[in-house]
C-alpha cells in the first residue's frame, strides 16, 4: 500500500468514530415541578424514578432530569414551568393540581404527565378520561371522596368526641369540595366540623396552636402537597400536642402518624415515571388513558395510639390493611 493511501485510510478510520459520538443524540431531560422542596418530595421523586426503571432509564445514566421545586410558593410554579419550555425538555411531570395548571398554560405541545386530585376532564386537562387528546395524561386521584371515610375513622377510634377539625389548603382547587363533602359528612356523624385553612408551614403551626386552645379532640388532615411535603412536621406537632390525627396517606402513618386512609401516593408517581417513559419510546400522552388508582391502603400505627391513649378496637385492627406495632 502506497504511503499517501494509507495516511488516507488511517484519517478516514480517526474520523469515523469521532463523526460518530459528534452524531448521537443528546440525553433526554425530564422536567419535574414539585410545589415543596426536595427534601419533603424525596418519596415523590422516588416513585419517579422506579417508575422510568421499569422503562429501562435511569438519572444520570441515559436521562437527565430537571427539578423545580416552588418551596410552598404557588405563586412561583407558572414561572417554573415556564423555564422548563424554555429548556426544551421532552416531557413534564407535575405531581399535584397547581403545578399541572401551570405546565398545561405554559405549553400546548410538550408532553405533561401529572397526579391531580380533581376530574382532569373537568380541570380543562383532558378531553377524555380514555383518551385524553391533546399532550396530557396521568394519574386522576379523587381525593374529596375519601375524605368521609377518614371522618368515620375518627368517629370510631374516639367515639365520645364532639368537634373534628380538619386542616385544609385553601389554595388547593380541592379546597372547597373538601370542605363542602367534610361539613356535610360531619353532620351525618353528628359532629361539629372547624376547618382551620393552612397555606404554608407558619399556618400549620398556628392551626395547631388553635386546637390546643380549644381543645379540639381529633385532627382529620386533607390530601395536599403542601401537608405531604411538611409530614414529619404535622406528626411531630400531633405528637407533642397529644391531639389523635387522621392523615391521607400512608406515609404519614409510616412517620409517626396514628391513621392513615388513602390511595397509594408512591404507586401514583411510579405510574407517573411510567407513563414519562412510555413518552421517550415513542408513545403520545393523548393515546395513554388517565390512570385510576384501584388499591387503598388503611394503615394503623399501633405505638402511636399508646403513646396517645387511644385504645383501637379489635375489629378496627383486624380491617387494617397493616398495623404498625
Amino acid at each position: 500500500m502506497r504511503r499517501r493511501e494509507f495516511i488516507a485510510g488511517f484519517g478516514g478510520a480517526v474520523a469515523w468514530p469521532l463523526a460518530t459520538r459528534a452524531q448521537q443524540p443528546a440525553m433526554p431531560v425530564i422536567g419535574y415541578v414539585g410545589t415543596g422542596d426536595a427534601a419533603g418530595g424525596r418519596l415523590s421523586v422516588g416513585g419517579l424514578h422506579r417508575g422510568l426503571m421499569e422503562l429501562g432509564f435511569v438519572e444520570r445514566g441515559n436521562i437527565i432530569v430537571e427539578y423545580r421545586w416552588a418551596e410552598d410558593r404557588q405563586e412561583r410554579l407558572p414561572e417554573l414551568a415556564a423555564d422548563l419550555v424554555r429548556r426544551g425538555v421532552a416531557v413534564i411531570c407535575t405531581p399535584s393540581n397547581v403545578a399541572t395548571l401551570a405546565a398545561k398554560a405554559a405549553t400546548s405541545h410538550i408532553p405533561i404527565v401529572f397526579v391531580v386530585g380533581l376530574d382532569p376532564v373537568l380541570m380543562g386537562i383532558v378531553s377524555a378520561i380514555d383518551r385524553p387528546g391533546g399532550n396530557a395524561t396521568g394519574v386522576f386521584f379523587p381525593t374529596s371522596a375519601l375524605e368521609p371515610k377518614r371522618l368515620e375513622l375518627v368517629r370510631e377510634l374516639l367515639p365520645g368526641i364532639p368537634v373534628v377539625a380538619a386542616l385544609v389548603n385553601l389554595d388547593n382547587p380541592n379546597a372547597r369540595s373538601h370542605t363542602k363533602d367534610l361539613k356535610a359528612a360531619a353532620s351525618k356523624l353528628a359532629l361539629l366540623m372547624r376547618i382551620l385553612p393552612a397555606r404554608n408551614l407558619a399556618d400549620i403551626d398556628t392551626a395547631f396552636a388553635i386546637l390546643v386552645k380549644e381543645q379540639i379532640g381529633a385532627l382529620l388532615v386533607t390530601s395536599d402537597p403542601l401537608f405531604n411535603a411538611h409530614r414529619q412536621r404535622l406528626v411531630e406537632l400531633a405528637a407533642r400536642n397529644a391531639i389523635p390525627t387522621v392523615y391521607p396517606w400512608r406515609d404519614f402513618a409510616d412517620a409517626g402518624g396514628l391513621v392513615s386512609y388513602g390511595n397509594s401516593l408512591t404507586d401514583a408517581v411510579q405510574q407517573v415515571g411510567i407513563y414519562a417513559g412510555r413518552i421517550l419510546k415513542g408513545s403520545k400522552p393523548g393515546e395513554l388513558p388517565v390512570w385510576l388508582p384501584t388499591k387503598f391502603e388503611f394503615v394503623l400505627n399501633l405505638r402511636t395510639a399508646k403513646a396517645l391513649g387511644v385504645p383501637v378496637p379489635l375489629a378496627l385492627q383486624a380491617s387494617a390493611d397493616e398495623v404498625i406495632e
